[in-house]
């Protein structure tokens, strides 16, 4: 949507998409940069005994916790929301794009959905990565 809410305090915007969505209530979310702020250290999902965490590059550290409260509480708070449009590959919102790795940082998939995103999957919510939702509606 033109946030500056990248890892790199850039934006993705994408006036195609956004083109498409002119006649749509847009609800603007960034889990990583509520929980962790602008610029951030990159993060990626890691295959674990407990699932799929989101680990800091930098630290080491897990940031899954935080994702997961965001999540809950943005879906807790817009009930009405029936479309859900992740950013692609993203450890949070991608949609079927997420890559997760096993803990040597070998990449083991590239096809799974961002913590966020298995929240609104687990709710119902129709979800599409957003460079997907073209020709979807």
């Amino acid at each position: 949507m033109g946030e500056k809410c990248r890892y790199d305090a850039k934006d993705n915007k994408d006036e195609a998409l956004l083109a498409q969505l002119q006649d749509h209530r847009l609800i603007p979310f960034c889990p990583e940069a509520y929980a962790f702020g602008i610029p951030r250290p990159t993060m990626d999902l890691v295959k674990t005994d407990d699932g799929n965490r989101a680990i800091s590059n930098e630290t080491g550290e897990d940031l899954s916790l935080a994702i997961e409260h965001y999540a809950k509480n943005f879906f807790d708070t817009h009930k009405e929301i029936d479309v859900y449009i992740g950013k692609d590959r993203s450890p949070s919102c991608g949609v079927c794009t997420a890559r997760v790795y096993d803990e040597h940082g070998e990449l083991l998939s590239s096809t799974q959905a961002g913590l966020m995103t298995k929240e609104a999957l687990k709710r119902g919510i129709l979800s599409i990565d957003a460079r997907q939702y073209e020709g979807v509606q």
